[in-house]
C-alpha cells in the first residue's frame, strides 16, 4: 500500500527510518529502518515525525528531495512542510544552486537555532547540571546549583535550576528533558529515589505545573544510553552504567531502550553485589553496588591515610564485573560503556570489570566484551535529556 493511501486513511505497514543524532562532527550513524504499523488516526502524525526525522539527520532538501526520501507525494509533503514551517520547526533556506535550466528548488530544513530545549542532569554527586540546547543538541548555556545537603530541598534546587534555563533560553522552548536518579515511570513520577529520600514523587507534573512547559523525565543512566546510542559510537546492543551520586545503568538491545514491566530495567544500584558483606548502603542493605562504585563511596575510601588507590579502584571493579558477568551473559552484550569521572573509572577499575567479565563467562562467545569510557563527558545526561524531547515531542529519536 502506498503513502498516499495512507493519507486517505487505511491502516497500512509504513517503512519507518529509525533515527540517530547527529554527532557534533557532523557525522552520522547509518539509519536502521523498522516497520511500523500506522493506524488511520496516526498516520498525518507518523507521516510529520518521518519529515522531521529527515530533515534532522539529512540536513536541507527541497520538497522533492522529501517526497523522493520518505515515500511520500508531493502534495502531502508540501501541505506538511507548510504547517511545519507555521509550527516554526521549519525554515525555508532559499534556492538551491542552479545546476541547469529550470527554476531552482527551494530549501527547506529543521529550523534548528529556532527553538531551545532544557535539559537537567540530577545525578551529580555534588551539584544539579543544566542546559539549554538547540534541537541538534548544541549546548549554548549552562547553569548548576549544589546538590542540596537535605533530601527536602532536593525538589526545590531542581526547580530553582528549571527557572535559570528558562530565563536564560531566548528563544521558544520546545520542552523539558530532566534525568533523574532513580525509577521512573511514564508518567515521569520516581517511584523510588533513595538518595533524594524520593518515594512517588510527581516530578513531572510538578515541573510542568512551575515552569508551564512539557516536561519528560526519565531515570539518568536511560537518558544517558539515549545519548551514547545516538551522538556516541555504539552499536545496537549495549548497557551503558552510569556512576555519580548513585549507580545505575541503561540498556539498548536491537536498537530499542529496554525499560521494564516495573520501569526498573537496569536499576543495579542496589543489588548485593558477593556474599562477603561489604559497606553499608543508603537503602539499608549491605553490599549494594552503589555501596562500592558510587562517587561518594570511592572518594570516602580514596581519602583514607595510606591507602592503596590502584587496589581500592580495582575491588570496586571486580564489583561491577560480577554483577554484570550474569547480565552480559543472559543477554549476549558485546560492549559496557562507563559514564562518570575519568580519573576513578578508567584504568584499574575498567580493567578489572573487563577481566572479571571474561572470566566468569563463557570464553568462546565473550572474551572479545568491550568496556570503555564513552566519549560524551559530563554532558551525556544533558544531551540524552534533549533526545528525550525530540523523540517524546516530535517523534525524532
Amino acid at each position: 500500500m502506498s503513502a498516499s493511501e495512507v493519507q486517505r486513511g487505511s491502516s497500512t505497514e509504513v517503512a519507518h527510518t529509525q533515527p540517530t543524532a547527529v554527532v557534533s562532527n557532523g557525522s552520522a550513524r547509518a539509519r536502521r529502518r523498522t516497520a511500523a504499523k500506522v493506524l488511520p488516526e496516526h498516520a498525518r502524525a507518523h507521516n510529520r515525525s518521518l519529515v522531521l526525522q529527515t530533515l534532522f539527520h539529512d540536513g536541507a532538501m527541497s520538497r522533492a528531495d522529501l517526497a523522493r526520501e520518505t515515500a511520500l507525494t508531493r502534495v502531502t509533503i508540501s501541505d506538511l512542510v507548510a504547517e511545519l514551517i507555521t509550527d516554526g520547526l521549519v525554515a525555508e533556506l532559499g534556492a538551491r544552486e542552479a545546476a541547469g535550466p529550470g527554476k531552482p528548488a527551494i530549501l527547506v530544513d529543521l529550523d534548528r537555532a529556532g527553538h531551545r530545549i532544557l535539559g537537567i542532569d540530577l545525578s551529580g554527586p555534588d551539584e544539579f547540571l543544566g542546559a539549554v540546547l538547540t534541537l541538534d543538541g548544541e549546548i549554548v548555556a549552562r547553569h548548576a546549583v549544589a546538590a542540596p545537603a537535605a533530601a527536602d530541598d532536593a525538589y526545590a534546587a531542581v526547580l530553582t535550576l528549571a527557572r535559570a534555563l528558562v530565563a536564560d533560553a531566548h528563544a521558544p522552548i520546545l520542552g523539558v528533558g530532566v534525568g533523574t536518579p532513580g525509577v521512573v515511570d511514564d508518567d515521569g513520577i520516581v517511584l523510588s529515589a533513595p538518595n533524594f529520600g524520593w518515594t512517588e514523587v510527581p516530578l513531572r507534573a510538578q515541573l510542568e505545573a512551575a515552569v508551564q512547559l512539557p516536561v519528560l523525565v526519565a531515570n539518568d543512566a536511560n537518558a544517558a544510553v539515549l545519548a551514547e546510542y545516538s551522538f556516541g559510537d555504539a552499536g545496537d546492543d549495549l548497557v551503558l552504567v552510569k556512576v555519580g551520586r548513585g549507580v545505575g545503568s541503561g540498556i539498548v538491545l536491537a536498537g530499542r531502550p529496554v525499560r521494564g514491566t516495573h520501569f526498573a530495567a537496569g536499576e543495579i544500584g542496589h543489588v548485593v553485589v558477593g556474599t562477603d558483606g561489604g559497606p553499608a548502603c543508603a537503602c539499608g542493605k549491605v553490599g549494594c553496588l552503589e555501596a562500592w562504585l558510587s562517587v561518594p563511596a570511592l572518594t570516602t575510601r580514596l581519602s583514607a591515610p595510606d591507602v592503596d588507590r590502584d587496589q581500592v579502584l580495582t575491588d570496586a571493579g571486580v564489583r561491577l564485573g560480577i554483577a554484570f558477568a550474569p547480565i552480559v551473559g543472559a543477554l549476549d552484550l558485546p560492549e559496557i560503556v562507563l559514564s562518570g569521572p575519568t580519573e576513578l573509572l578508567d584504568g584499574p577499575l575498567a580493567q578489572a570489570t573487563v577481566e572479571t567479565l571474561r572470566a566468569r563467562t563463557l570464553t568462546r562467545f565473550h572474551d572479545g566484551v568491550r568496556v570503555r569510557m564513552t566519549e560524551q563527558g559530563q554532558d551525556i545526561v544533558l544531551r540524552g535529556a534533549a533526545v528525550m524531547v525530540l523523540s517524546g515531542l516530535l517523534g525524532v529519536s
